[in-house]
């Protein structure tokens, strides 16, 4: 479906674009489960979306939007091996669901034509919590 890019190695510019689409997206908590990898876009790379690349590993509260969330596990682990996110965030790597696919679809129509096509642009989406929460602007 998508392989999850890393980041880059050219230089990464940080820019706020619009993102209408991920905070009104209505996907479910049932529609991910234990073990699927899933990928949280967070820009495009010389046309391409890209994004980090998680396992998803158990159910878990999200705070900031108070519903349900997944807790996912960073393979690069780090300080922050473990974090929670709102299904709305996430996109299947490996199954082909029709919802990912149509996001996926829907934000690279939206994002292309707002970076250059040899721009790396992280477009700045999503920060994590003090409690390990990733959060996307629209819901902070």
């Amino acid at each position: 479906m998508i392989d999850p890019l890393p980041l880059p190695e050219i230089p990464t510019t940080r820019r706020v674009l619009p993102d209408p689409l991920t905070p009104h997206r209505d996907i479910t908590h049932e529609h991910f489960r234990p073990g699927e990898q899933i990928v949280v876009i967070r820009g495009v790379a010389r046309g391409k979306l890209w994004g980090d690349a998680m396992r998803v590993v158990a159910p878990s509260w999200h705070t900031p939007t108070d519903e349900a969330g997944w807790r996912l596990r960073d393979p690069d682990g780090g300080q922050h091996s473990y974090v929670t996110a709102h299904p709305r965030y996430l996109v299947h790597v490996r199954r082909r669901c029709a919802d990912c696919l149509i996001h996926l679809r829907a934000l690279q129509e939206h994002l292309r034509p707002r970076t250059a096509r040899e721009a790396v642009v992280d477009a700045g989406w999503y920060a994590r919590t003090s409690l390990d929460q990733l959060v996307h602007i629209a819901d902070r």
